[in-house]
């Protein structure tokens, strides 16, 4: 069987398939990439050919209401269109997959299509709406991602619509970041950016940054995978080719590569809609080679095909506004009926909730009432129970210090009383020593030993004393004051407990003037001023 007649009954057998694959078999999981394959072969060779498959078995799917299906025939001939400049049918094409996937709630639908319109408005350089779709797109694939139901791989696919966008639109700083964001997440899944496609976008970024010797290397280094996968893209390849030849000024070499994707785009019908800028590259080549009357042409004929492909008010693409605006009419209808119902729906919601709020705003005066009176009784149970707190605390402190001046006045009674002893025993010590012939001068000595002893017994038992009672005092004043002698915490004591420096003298057995001595010693080591008081300042510790 010869090859003429074998393409010919590839779309019957290929019709033959789908039709049998939408009657025995469900949906499966869209795979645009594996889907409709054989047909690429067909576009390729006739076009024509595949958009009458491609109809027939949109059809068929259609009718067996296989809806993702559909829509996948509905791409595939967008795809087929827009390989052949017929932006037209094209466009017609996305809006009917639209029209169906508006019904359907499948993420996967909406990531392809909102991509796909993306580029289609890139090529009619309409950036805003077209940074609208693929920025759609690329919030649902990140969306999926991060809830764990698609490889991170798979933003390669978005982030590549990006860098060829920003490619077409000499935004070489932007597709570069665009471009490493593709090589980090880049990794073999289905359907996935070739990357041969990468290197290809590598190579151009690299020549508009004028690295044309490292991007004729990479240019090489893709050529043969592109003519054993993807021949048509050669229009592709060999057009930047010729521009960076053009950027070295090896301007035959750049003039055969643009021949040469010319060629490409005649023999598989494919990339119709870049040869204008191919023919604008060619006009300027011959303008710098000094050959106006090939550079006119060649400007002619990129300016006649650049509005046949993407004027819309040329034949092809007349009926672009018409297509959309039927489609947003369509869309206008259904969201004010489904704003209408939504004003009812809204409408009884308000009655419903009004009635809610009469019955939760008594219901909140209640508990507010309720818990007003409770916490009103509480805080007047609190306030007496406070009260009552501060006045036996009060009364203890009272107390306290009662006791506690009762206690030193027993203190100061008791020194008085040691300081009368000591004056007798003074006293008997010096009728001892003034000594009776009877008295052995031994037996003298031993009472005088006694009597000395008991004295300073005496200072101890009191020390003691004053330090249980006074115990806080004491703490403080060592704490404060760690250097204070034994000396010092005597006076300290006595000023404590109000003794006159008369009272300290007898009872430290020292002159008046030593007394005095040792407070002024004592004021210095406190760091007391001479306007502060001594008797005060050991009060108040």
């Amino acid at each position: 069987m010869d090859s003429k007649l074998k393409l010919k009954l590839l779309p019957l057998i290929l019709f033959g398939v789908l039709l049998s694959n939408a009657q025995d078999s469900p949906s499966q999981d869209f795979d645009l990439s594996a889907f409709f394959s054989p047909t690429k072969a067909i576009k390729y060779d006739d076009p024509k050919m595949a958009i009458a498959t491609l109809k027939e078995a949109q059809a068929a799917y259609l009718k067996h209401g296989d809806s993702l299906k559909s829509i996948t025939a509905l791409l595939h001939m967008a795809d087929v269109y827009g390989h052949s400049a017929d932006y037209a049918n094209s466009y017609d094409a996305f809006w009917k997959s639209l029209r169906i996937a508006d019904e359907m709630d499948n993420d996967s639908l909406n990531i392809h299509i909102s991509m796909r319109l993306g580029r289609f408005y890139s090529f009619y350089k309409k950036v805003d709406e077209s940074f609208k779709y693929l920025q759609n797109s690329l919030a649902l694939t990140k969306m999926r991602v991060a809830e764990g139901n698609m490889d991170q791989a798979y933003l390669v696919e978005n982030y590549s619509t990006f860098l060829s966008t920003y490619r077409e639109l000499n935004r070489p700083e932007m597709a570069e970041k665009y471009l490493d964001s593709c090589l980090l997440y880049y990794k073999e899944v289905p359907s996935q950016v070739p990357m041969a496609q990468l290197n290809f976008e590598k190579a151009v970024i690299l020549s508009q940054k004028g690295q044309n010797k490292e991007a004729l290397e990479t240019m090489e280094s893709i050529e043969a995978w592109y003519k054993a996968h993807r021949p048509s893209y050669l229009v592709l390849i060999y057009t930047y080719w010729g521009d960076i030849l053009q950027n070295t000024n090896a301007l035959d070499q750049s003039e055969n590569y643009y021949q040469k994707a010319l060629g490409v785009s005649s023999n598989y019908q494919g990339h119709i809609d870049f040869t204008p800028l191919i023919y604008e590259r060619l006009a300027n080549l011959y303008l710098k080679k000094g050959n106006y009357q090939e550079a006119f042409a060649n400007q002619k004929t990129a300016k006649d095909l650049d509005a046949k492909f993407f004027d819309s008010r040329s034949t092809n693409n007349r009926s672009l506004l018409e297509i959309k605006d039927e489609f947003r009419l369509e869309k206008q209808a259904q969201e004010a009926l489904i704003q209408k119902q939504r004003v009812e729906q809204l409408e009884q919601e308000e009655e419903i909730s009004f009635l809610q709020r009469v019955i939760l705003s008594v219901i909140i005066i209640f508990i507010l009432s309720v818990g007003f009176i409770f916490f009103k009784n509480l805080q007047n149970k609190h306030r007496v129970e406070k009260e009552l707190i501060r006045r036996n605390k009060e009364l203890e402190i009272q107390k306290a210090n009662e006791l506690l001046e009762l206690k030193n006045k027993e203190l100061a009674a008791s020194a008085l009383q040691l300081v009368e002893k000591d004056e007798f025993l003074k006293e008997l010590k010096t009728k001892l020593r003034g000594g009776g012939e009877n008295m052995k001068v031994s037996e003298m000595n031993k009472i005088l030993r006694t009597i000395s002893i008991s004295n300073n017994n005496n200072w101890e038992e009191f020390k003691l004393r004053f330090t249980a009672v006074n115990e806080k005092f004491y703490q403080k004043l060592t704490k404060k004051y760690p250097k204070l002698s034994q000396s010092d915490h005597k006076i300290c004591a006595l000023i404590k407990l109000n003794f006159s420096s008369k009272d300290m003298s007898r009872l430290l057995g020292i002159s008046v003037e030593s007394v005095h001595t040792t407070r002024y010693r004592l004021r210095k080591k406190l760091g007391l001023e001479r306007s502060s008081n001594l008797e005060d300042f050991i009060a108040s510790l």
